[in-house]
């Protein structure tokens, strides 16, 4: 015995093993030693060491659940809107790619398109139809290259 708390308190309380006290209280069996240890449960030894726990009549009987709690509905109802949200998200990322790659595809038919609409010609557009390039060494005009041609043009 522990003390004469738990002579007096035995008359309220069920005399039950480590794990029957596990499973009434609804937690493993190494968390009722260390409740036993911490002094807040209360426990016996018989002569061939058999440890019993004091647990109140009252104490909650583990019984398997019918619904699962609100708190798990409502974190399944979230989990269920950011599935919705990525799939959104994620067919307009490919959305997106698809435009970008029909736009890519086009910078060819854009640049023809505007040589013949007029416009100045680059020293890149010379190069291209097999004249020699101004940008050439030796060459006089010297005149560089747009950005976006050296990129995607090399």
């Amino acid at each position: 015995m522990q003390g004469r708390d738990a002579v007096q308190d035995a008359g309220r309380d069920d005399l039950i093993t480590v794990a029957e006290a596990a499973e009434r209280l609804g937690i493993t069996k190494e968390a009722v030693r260390k409740r036993i240890s911490r002094g807040t449960l209360r426990s016996d030894k018989d002569q061939d060491g058999t440890v019993h726990v004091y647990v109140p009549q009252s104490a909650p009987q583990s019984a398997p659940q019918s619904e699962p709690p609100a708190l798990v509905d409502v974190l399944q109802e979230q989990n269920a809107y950011l599935r919705e949200q990525l799939r959104r998200e994620q067919e307009a990322h490919a959305e997106a790619r698809r435009i970008i790659a029909g736009l890519v595809q086009r910078v060819p038919e854009l640049e023809s398109s505007s040589d013949t609409s007029g416009s100045p010609r680059t020293a890149s557009d010379a190069g291209d139809r097999g004249q020699p390039r101004s940008d050439a060494p030796g060459s006089q005009e010297g005149e560089r290259r747009p950005w976006w041609r050296r990129v995607f043009r090399g």
